[in-house]
C-alpha cells in the first residue's frame, strides 16, 4: 500500500519542486563550501547575504532598472563586494590567531545581527515576491503536470553553476592557485602567491554566488527579513552531509535535502526538517568528513 501511495503521489511537479527547491539551495550551500574549503571560515553570515542579495536585486529592479537579470547581476555584484568588505576589514585581522575559528564564528554571527537589522530598517519587516521575468514566466506540462518554466530554469542555472565552478578551478592558472593555497597557505605564500588578496577574491566569489542565489530564487519564495536565518540551516545541512569543501558534495547534498524536503511532508507531518536532519545525523555518526572528499572534489 505505501508503494502504491508513492507511485499515485509522486509525479513530475512533486520532483521538479524539489530539484528546484535542491537547486536554490545548493546556490547558497556552494559558496558556502568554497569559503570553508579555501580560507577555513565557517561563514554564518552566508544566510544573510544570499536574503541581501533578493533584496537589492527588487530594489534594483524597482528604482534602477526594470529588467530581471540586470538586477540579479547587480544584486550579486553588491554581496560580493559586501563580502569583501567584511572579510577585509572583520576577518583578515583573525587569521593565524589562536582560536581563530571560534573568532571567526562570533564576528561572522554578529554580521547576521547587522545585516538583519539594516534589512529591516531599510525595506521592513514586511515581505515581498518579486515577479518571473517576462521570459520564463509561463508553464509546461510534464507527465500530466503543470510545471512553471522558471522553477526548470534554476535547475538548469544550477547546473551550469556547478560546471563552471569545477572548470574554473580545475582548469584555469587561478584555479590552480586557490587549490594549493587551500591545501598549503605557508607554501602557497613561499612561492610568492598573495594570499591575503587571493583570500578575498575566494570570498567574494563565495558571497556573489549566495547573493546570486538570492536574487534567482526571489521569484520563488516570500523575501522577508527571516529568510536568511531559514536557508542557512539547511545550507549547514547540505554541507556536513556532502562534506565540508567538497563542491560535489555540496551538489549532491542540496538535491537530496531539496527532494527530501519536497517529498517527505506527503508521507511524515514534520518530515520536511526531520528528514534532512537524520540524514545529517547518520552522516555525522557514521563518516564523519561527509560522503564526498575534501575542497574541489
Amino acid at each position: 500500500m505505501l508503494a502504491l501511495d508513492l507511485l499515485q503521489t509522486f509525479d513530475a511537479g512533486i520532483l521538479v519542486n524539489g530539484l528546484s527547491r535542491g537547486s536554490r539551495l545548493f546556490l547558497i550551500a556552494i559558496g558556502l563550501s568554497l569559503i570553508f574549503g579555501v580560507l577555513g571560515v565557517l561563514n554564518f553570515a552566508h544566510g544573510a547575504f544570499y536574503m541581501l542579495g533578493a533584496y537589492i536585486a527588487l530594489a534594483v529592479t524597482n528604482n534602477l532598472v526594470a529588467n530581471f537579470w540586470v538586477s540579479v547581476l547587480l544584486g550579486a555584484t553588491a554581496v560580493g563586494i559586501v563580502g569583501v568588505l567584511i572579510e577585509v576589514g572583520t576577518i583578515r585581522p583573525l587569521y593565524g590567531r589562536l582560536e581563530s575559528e571560534l573568532d571567526q564564528l562570533i564576528v561572522t554571527f554578529g554580521f547576521v545581527l547587522v545585516i538583519d537589522e539594516l534589512v529591516k530598517f531599510v525595506w521592513g519587516s514586511g515581505s515581498y515576491r518579486p515577479r518571473r521575468p517576462e521570459l520564463l514566466d509561463f508553464s509546461v506540462t510534464i507527465s500530466g503536470g503543470t510545471v512553471p518554466v522558471y522553477r526548470l530554469f534554476i535547475i538548469v542555472a544550477a547546473v551550469v553553476v556547478m560546471v563552471g565552478v569545477w572548470a574554473f578551478l580545475t582548469k584555469t592558472y587561478f584555479g590552480s592557485l586557490v587549490r594549493g593555497t587551500s591545501s598549503d597557505r605557508e607554501m602557497a605564500s613561499m612561492l610568492g602567491v598573495d594570499v591575503p588578496k587571493l583570500y578575498t577574491a575566494v570570498f567574494f566569489a563565495g558571497s556573489f554566488l549566495a547573493g546570486l542565489g538570492g536574487a534567482l530564487a526571489a521569484p520563488l519564495q516570500s523575501i522577508d527579513p527571516a529568510l536568511g536565518e531559514s536557508v542557512i540551516i539547511d545550507a549547514f545541512i547540505i554541507v556536513v552531509i556532502g562534506g565540508l569543501g567538497s563542491l560535489s558534495g555540496a551538489f549532491v547534498g542540496a538535491m537530496f535535502v531539496g527532494l527530501a524536503q519536497a517529498i517527505a511532508p506527503h508521507y511524515i507531518s514534520a518530515g520536511q526538517m526531520a528528514v534532512p536532519f537524520l540524514a545529517m545525523v547518520i552522516v555525522l555518526l557514521v563518516k564523519p568528513e561527509g560522503l564526498f572528499g575534501g575542497f574541489g572534489e
